[in-house]
């Protein structure tokens, strides 16, 4: 079951004014905004994150081929913040 999607079009990471693309073989760290959401996991649930280079027909293609990996060292791991919040 899909609880959020994002996109970020990498190469407007500095902002939508200008365009700088990535050079190939560079870690780049990006931040993808998932908007507002809430889910309720049981004990024992899973989370899974799928990163792909295209959501057509959501999104617009991207035409050019791209090799995705998430990147993490041993001291600084990668990492989905999943806030706790109590319900009343």
């Amino acid at each position: 079951m899909n609880l959020s999607d994002g996109v970020i079009r990498t190469s407007y990471r500095e902002g939508l004014d200008r365009m700088v693309p990535m050079q190939p073989g560079k870690v780049y760290k990006t931040t993808i905004d998932l908007g507002a959401t809430s889910n309720r996991f049981a004990a024992g649930h899973r989370v899974r994150l799928d990163i792909s280079s295209s959501n057509f027909p959501k999104t617009e293609p991207n035409p050019n081929p791209a090799r995705n990996a998430v990147y993490h060292d041993a001291g600084r791991p990668s990492y989905i913040e999943l806030p706790e919040v109590t319900a009343r």
